[in-house]
């Protein structure tokens, strides 16, 4: 996505989703949400990962993360990485499985893609990666949101 013009929100769900910031001291509740997303996929990745490595990670100063509450109980996991010459990464995004097929993805792509716009230095660009790890309905809420295939790599 080359211009914030190019999101089309996600429309509203009745359930309120609120984005919390964190940081290097919650990585425990990070890594463990992580693991909720991407376990029941077989996804690889950060699966592995010890709360130091997302200690470290967390404290990366091109990286910024959300974790997604839903009255209260975590969600969702977002990490933003901002690039110095303008570009804004979508790295981690995610629901944990008791809250995919409730409406929340399309608001939460939406939200997520609103705050990568405002982090960049101006922003140039955003931008995210799926794999066929992801959830079968990722790559539809990316392309439902104005996200363009740039490329793509035979299975």
């Amino acid at each position: 996505m080359t211009s914030p013009d190019q999101l089309v929100p996600g429309e509203l769900s009745d359930v309120g989703l609120d984005l919390i910031e964190v940081g290097q001291e919650e990585a425990p509740v990070v890594r463990s949400t992580y693991v909720r997303i991407w376990e029941p996929l077989k996804a690889h990745g950060r699966l592995e990962w010890s709360d130091e490595e997302w200690a470290a990670e967390l404290s990366h100063p091109a990286i910024r993360s959300w974790l997604a509450r839903v009255q209260g109980e975590t969600a969702g996991l977002l990490e933003l990485e901002v690039s110095v010459d303008g570009e804004v990464g979508i790295v981690v995004f995610g629901l944990v499985p008791a809250y995919q097929g409730r409406g929340l993805g399309a608001m939460f792509l939406t939200r997520a893609t609103e705050l990568a716009w405002q982090l960049g230095r101006p922003t140039k660009r955003v931008w995210l990666q799926t794999s066929s790890d992801d959830h079968p309905h990722a790559l539809g809420n990316y392309q439902s949101r104005g996200y363009r295939v740039i490329s793509a790599e035979p299975q």
